[in-house]
């Protein structure tokens, strides 16, 4: 049963999907960081580089941040945003487009918190804010796993989230 692709003619069958996810965890995983891309009030886009937790199963990705942050207030403005993972060895990259929801459940903080952080937000309760990123789309290009985009139009392959 074909997988029906986004912006692009190839037809991604099944397997192929299972192995573009099974790529981008990896990918994700390695990365380490990756930059969060939002829309100021004019519209402009403004990226940071950002601490993510692992990305789930369905590839819901956690960040911690100040509630005070830019970020959160252009979040506040427009959910839509874009995570930009580049591959540890530079051949390939994931870009997750979502929607970001902001959490502030202390259970969530709670679990989503690492040690490290502590020195960043000495009030946790009141300075320390979540945000949740699920994705609607994303796509990935890795040479080294044999994942290339068109070879015309140079369009990555991409999978589509329920």
């Amino acid at each position: 049963m074909p997988f029906k692709s986004f912006s692009q003619n190839i037809e991604v069958k099944d397997s192929s999907k299972i192995e573009l996810m099974d790529a981008a965890r990896e990918i994700m995983t390695a990365a380490g960081t990756c930059a969060l891309i939002t829309l100021d009030k004019e519209g402009r886009p403004r990226v940071r580089v950002m601490d993510p937790f692992i990305p789930e199963s369905d590839f819901t990705v956690w960040f911690g941040t100040n509630p005070k942050s830019r970020k959160v207030d252009q979040i506040k403005k427009n959910p839509k945003v874009t995570l930009y993972y580049l591959d540890s060895d530079s051949s390939g990259y994931v870009m997750i487009h979502g929607i970001a929801q902001l959490v502030d459940g202390q259970e969530e903080k709670e679990k989503y918190w690492k040690d490290a952080w502590e020195a960043f937000y000495p009030n946790k309760p009141e300075d320390y804010l979540l945000i949740k990123v699920s994705p609607e789309w994303m796509e990935v290009i890795s040479v080294t796993r044999g994942i290339n985009g068109d070879p015309t139009t140079w369009k990555p392959p991409v999978v589509l989230f329920d």
